[in-house]
């Protein structure tokens, strides 16, 4: 692996940091895993959820959702956990200017070697550090795979608008914002307040192309605690068809997979959905029709509650919550892992 530096060959970085905004070619692209429980991930990503899959050794397995060669890569480890995010690059003057930012603030970048980029299905791959140490993975061209697919589902959908999103607890938000801010452009879609067991949870939904949202942060207000193990809340992927959505859903509790919450839909992306519970802990976001973001008349507002309706808890009892509290209180004493030169200044965004 080797250390990227700026130099003629990249760009000038004066003109990339200040140049015109990344915001629309940039999309969620893949997600690696690192896990122990194969098996599991087999049988839940396969047979559950209804993707593609592709056993290449005894350490690696790979999921597909459209003509991409990878859109989830699990490699052996003990994390249990998302290791990375990729993001696709629409074009090389973008990716120069994503680069050039995270260097001109003194953040140093790894290429990947070519066994990793042909790992994730792509040419080749920039990565940088990012907050809760998930690593940022850069790239501008999928491998495109002449397998045709097997799926359970009729169809996923990914295209302009990337492969789904992904969701972070954290006791920094201001920063997390600030970090995808200062590299991405993100924009701020909305903000949901939700009351649990006498907390608030305030989320902040962030969008980098016209997905409602690619990232949501979430933060206990007033309380630098977190309650959540695994570096992502959950993950979400879209389906096509609504049929698709209520069929995986039945096989999930079909083949024994926890389910966190039931079917419902969102307040504010009025996305269809449901929330399994992966075999290592995080949680699997399954979606139909969310709305797609017009930035003509856009504007940002405060919704009450996540759901309009449905999203029932399943199964959590007084051992679950006890449990979750007493992650809450473990994790309020270890500093959050964040990136602060790519965090901007941190101010809050809403008092």
């Amino acid at each position: 692996m080797s250390t990227h530096t700026l130099n003629s060959e990249d760009t000038a970085a004066d003109d990339a940091v200040v140049g015109p905004s990344v915001f629309g070619n940039v999309q969620l692209g893949y997600i690696v895993i690192e896990t122990r429980k194969f098996a599991d991930w087999r049988r839940f990503g396969a047979e559950a959820i209804g993707m593609h899959v592709d056993d290449l050794d005894t350490g690696r397995i790979r999921f597909r959702m459209d003509d991409h060669e990878c859109r989830f890569l699990l490699q052996y480890g003990p994390a249990e956990d998302v290791t990375a995010i990729g993001w696709q690059i629409d074009d090389h003057e973008t990716f120069d200017r994503i680069v050039a930012r995270v260097v001109a603030n003194g953040v140093p970048i790894d290429e990947g070697t070519a066994d990793e980029a042909a790992l994730r299905g792509v040419e080749r791959l920039l990565r940088f550090p990012g907050p809760k140490g998930i690593i940022q993975e850069i790239f501008t061209r999928a491998l495109i795979s002449a397998t045709p697919l097997v799926m359970k589902n009729h169809a996923f959908v990914t295209g302009a608008g990337g492969m789904g999103h992904v969701a972070i607890t954290s006791k920094e938000p201001y920063k997390l914002r600030g970090y995808y801010d200062t590299v991405f452009d993100a924009r701020l879609t909305d903000y949901i307040d939700e009351t649990i067991s006498g907390l608030t949870l305030q989320i902040r939904f962030l969008r980098v192309n016209e997905r409602h949202h690619s990232i949501a942060i979430a933060n206990v207000r007033g309380m630098k605690i977190n309650p959540i193990r695994t570096r992502i809340q959950h993950l979400n992927i879209q389906v096509a068809e609504l049929d698709d959505m209520i069929q995986s859903f039945e096989r999930v509790k079909k083949l024994g997979f926890g389910m966190a919450l039931g079917v419902g839909q969102h307040t504010n992306d009025r996305e269809l959905s449901y929330y399994a519970q992966t075999p290592s802990g995080f949680e699997w976001e399954v979606g139909w029709n969310p709305l797609v973001i017009d930035e003509n008349t856009w504007e940002p507002a405060t919704h009450q509650g996540i759901s309009i309706w449905g999203h029932s808890r399943s199964g959590q009892t007084v051992i679950d919550k006890l449990a979750q509290f007493k992650a809450a209180v473990h994790w309020a004493g270890v500093a959050e892992e964040t990136v602060p030169a790519l965090s901007g200044n941190g101010i809050p965004d809403y008092q």
